[in-house]
């Protein structure tokens, strides 16, 4: 059972210790599980995955991974990732594009054109001209360093990009590889406890037989133990989902038989909110990228207003011309200012266009940091909860286990009452989900809280 942050985040149960009373009246854990995972592979299924057609599956059967390699297997098979890094090429393109204007143009020109002077169309010549033209642009009052500029800020934002889609990915496999370990703990406390209602039924059968035990005894020891197996059927869907969420993941919807190392141990590194706030306002790679944007805005503002201003173009050529041939040989050397006088208040748009995306962004920039302060202190109060559960459950463990040790014992003697034996079993089943899904919780809230601070890798 998800509890703490990831019952807030995955699958809010509400509470571990289900009194018998209520033991078949309620939904079970792995009811819960299983409606709260279909829901994180809902989510994870957004972002469609696909392995390129002839592609080795990285992944063999019996193979055992560890969160590193699940991560590695993510940044290199993730639609995503590819699409952000054909974004940095689009942005190197641009910036090729935006160096050219600091070339020369040069052009071949060719024309054939037939005259005539007279009505009659008797008075008719042929002219024919060939050249080859060199243009260059000599003064443009900085509009060509400006949108140099613009683009190069805007491919160091899509690179900023790049690493912010590789954090989510990286915080993606990270929950659902601590997911499908707690699903698959869930599955193992689901069996052990089939097993135990299983022995429960065999004493309660054979007390019956001996005369020790009434009839209720059996048939509520089968209850029981049917009640148990729907718990390990759901808990054993719970696992398959969970697999499938880590595959869709890493971005391999078709690896299977693969090992994950239990790694849900976790080890406290204490962080401190000013701390944690100051590391996030420098790292995050989205605040990096939107602050790119915003030079960018700037500069941008700088060559609309350069509209207003002229340029000077040079040009030269050399060709031949004339009516008939051989042509005439020639060439020619020249220079162009271009002023602009009125364009229907052209500039003057572009300017105040300029000016209001850079207050977009300035205002994006603004909301995006209060939206980093809110993750990162939420991240610290989960995992600063999480780590309180543990400790907790921990103790529930250890209780449960002597709890169903004395009621086992007790109806072992002859003694003990069979509702006994549910509570305690069910108890003890619990406490040993709570446990580990507290574990889970630790990893998780770990994780979102690198994520939150830019740290993620």
């Amino acid at each position: 059972m998800f509890c703490g942050h990831a019952r807030r985040r995955f699958l809010r149960l509400r509470d571990t210790r289900i009194p018998y009373a209520e033991f078949l009246g309620r939904r079970s854990e792995c009811e819960v599980m299983n409606k709260h995972l279909k829901f994180i592979l809902a989510a994870l299924l957004l972002v469609p995955f696909s392995v390129p057609a002839g592609a080795e599956m990285p992944v063999r059967p019996g193979e055992r991974l560890d969160l590193q390699r699940c991560v590695q297997m993510a940044l290199r098979n993730h639609p995503a990732v590819q699409a952000a890094r054909d974004t940095i090429r689009i942005g190197e393109s641009r910036v090729g594009q935006a160096k050219a204007s600091y070339y020369p143009e040069v052009n071949w020109q060719t024309d054939y054109t037939r005259f005539n002077r007279s009505r009659a169309g008797r008075d008719t010549f042929d002219d024919y001209n060939s050249s080859v033209v060199l243009s260059q642009t000599l003064l443009d009052f900085g509009k060509r360093r400006s949108s140099l500029n613009i683009e190069k800020l805007s491919t160091d934002a899509f690179r900023q990009d790049l690493h912010d889609t590789e954090a989510e990915i990286v915080f993606g496999v990270k929950s659902a590889y601590f997911i499908t370990l707690l699903a698959e703990k869930s599955q193992q406390v689901a069996v052990e406890t089939v097993g135990r209602f299983q022995h429960h039924l065999i004493q309660a059968k054979g007390f019956f037989e001996v005369g020790i035990k009434p009839k209720f005894d059996v048939t509520k020891a089968e209850v029981d133990l049917s009640n148990a197996v729907l718990n390990r059927i759901r808990a054993e869907n719970d696992l398959r989902i969970a697999r499938v969420g880590l595959n869709n993941a890493m971005g391999l919807p078709g690896a299977s038989g693969y090992v994950l190392d239990d790694s849900l141990l976790f080890q406290d590194n204490p962080a401190d909110l000013p701390d944690a706030l100051e590391r996030a306002f420098h790292n995050r790679p989205d605040l990096q990228s939107i602050r790119k944007k915003l030079e960018a805005a700037e500069e941008s503002v700088e060559l609309a207003r350069k509209g207003y201003y002229p340029h000077v173009t040079g040009s030269a050529g050399y060709g031949f011309s004339g009516e008939d041939f051989p042509l005439q040989e020639g060439w020619n050397v020249g220079a162009f200012l271009n002023v602009p006088l009125f364009s229907g208040f052209e500039t003057r748009y572009a300017v105040e266009g300029a000016r209001a995306t850079l207050e977009v962004l300035r205002a994006n920039e603004s909301s995006l940091r209060q939206s980093i302060r809110l993750e990162v202190e939420q991240a610290l109060s989960n995992l600063r909860e999480a780590r309180e559960r543990r400790e907790a459950t921990l103790v529930a463990v250890r209780q449960a286990e002597e709890n169903a040790e004395l009621a086992e014992g007790r109806y072992d003697a002859g003694v003990g009452n069979p509702i006994e034996v549910t509570d305690a079993l069910v108890s003890l089943s619990n406490a040993r989900t709570a446990y580990a899904s507290a574990l889970a919780d630790c990893r998780i809230a770990q994780a979102e809280l690198e994520r939150a601070v830019g740290e993620t890798f």
